[in-house]
């Protein structure tokens, strides 16, 4: 079996270590060999957070390079765009369309860029965009866009829903449970 790459991106603050950890004990759980490296950056105060993680029969580095990630995995357009030439020819992605200013757009020293997503579609990327925010809503609150993009993600996979759920009841706290399996129904039911 193949090595696969996924890289999970954001920014500070949305749950993309949450994210991976599900991913990871998911993997685990189904007998791949799994390697998960988290580089923060300035996550708290808003910045790039990326986490690699890769799975297969032997897996020997945890780092994704430039056009090898089998998918990413974005919290937001331009953090797409940001990593977009690590994807391999093949690969996807799949991204929320939620804007969230980054720090010179919030100082006023520049403003959001438009068509991103238009531009990445232009460029050959297969991009599986949609609103991830509203249905984390709909579960119960807008951290839970993480859980509805690992839900939407879950399709990509060969993996039954009933086991991500159960990987889901390992990294979650016992009281926000219901809510993120709500989220990722919504991310895999949309």
């Amino acid at each position: 079996m193949k090595t696969t790459s996924v890289m999970i991106v954001g920014v500070g603050g949305q749950g993309s270590l949450l994210a991976s950890r599900l991913l990871g004990t998911l993997l685990t759980d189904e007998g791949y060999d799994v390697k998960v490296s988290e580089v923060h950056g300035m996550s708290q105060r808003g910045g790039s957070v990326v986490t690699y993680v890769r799975f297969g029969e032997k897996v020997y580095s945890p780092i994704v390079t430039e056009g090898e990630c089998d998918y990413i995995i974005s919290f937001e357009k331009l953090e797409a765009a940001r990593y977009a030439g690590c994807l391999r020819k093949g690969g996807k992605i799949i991204v929320n369309t939620q804007e969230i200013d980054p720090m010179p757009v919030i100082t006023g020293a520049a403003e959001y860029p438009t068509g991103v997503l238009e531009d990445l579609k232009a460029k050959g990327f297969d991009i599986d965009d949609f609103d991830a925010l509203t249905p984390a809503m709909e579960a119960g609150s807008s951290k839970a866009v993480n859980i509805v993009l690992m839900g939407h993600f879950a399709k990509c996979t060969e993996i039954p829903k009933e086991k991500w759920l159960a990987a889901l009841e390992k990294v979650v706290k016992p009281q926000f449970l219901e809510m993120n399996k709500a989220a990722f129904d919504r991310g895999f039911n949309g």
